[in-house]
């Protein structure tokens, strides 16, 4: 039975400990709805000022949502629309203080103020995105980018 620990020290540390807690969860298990469910209640019980925490999945088009922590989302996102989008159109991580000021923001949920999106990419294959929202501006710094990038990458390594 897996057991989710309080996180402890300053966020480097904190983050170790939330990837050795999501590659434990993760152990053993190729499916990606069921990681992507269990990874996004990891993350949205271990870090503080979260309002959205999931997955978005590429199905060849476009981004389609898939497992989540919060409120009802956006079903279908566009790769040149909003963060997501973009993050899965560049391949590179989206780390946004302002959602207000980024051209094109999809605004799910009203009370979102800053976002970070991962791309998740298996190969040369994009698979989707990881996003995080919150209701704090500038939540996020490069501590938390570095920490959320890792989380995706043991996403990504179990469906090798």
């Amino acid at each position: 039975m897996f057991t989710s620990q309080p996180l402890s020290g300053d966020k480097p540390d904190q983050y170790a400990q939330l990837a050795a807690q999501a590659r434990a969860l993760v152990h053993g298990e190729r499916d990606r709805v069921a990681n992507a469910a269990n990874l996004s209640a990891l993350v949205a019980h271990a870090l503080p000022d979260l309002n959205w925490v999931g997955f978005y999945f590429y199905d060849g088009r476009e981004l389609v949502v898939g497992p989540f922590q919060g409120l009802p989302a956006c079903v279908r996102i566009p790769l040149e629309r909003g963060v997501c989008g973009a993050a899965a159109h560049t391949r590179t991580t989206q780390r946004v203080d302002d959602v207000h000021a980024f051209p094109g923001h999809i605004a799910c949920d009203a009370a979102s103020r800053s976002e970070l999106v991962v791309p998740l990419v298996v190969g040369d294959t994009l698979i989707g995105v990881f996003d995080l929202d919150s209701p704090r501006p500038a939540r996020f710094d490069a501590d938390d980018q570095a920490g959320l990038e890792a989380i995706a990458r043991i996403f990504e390594d179990a469906l090798r």
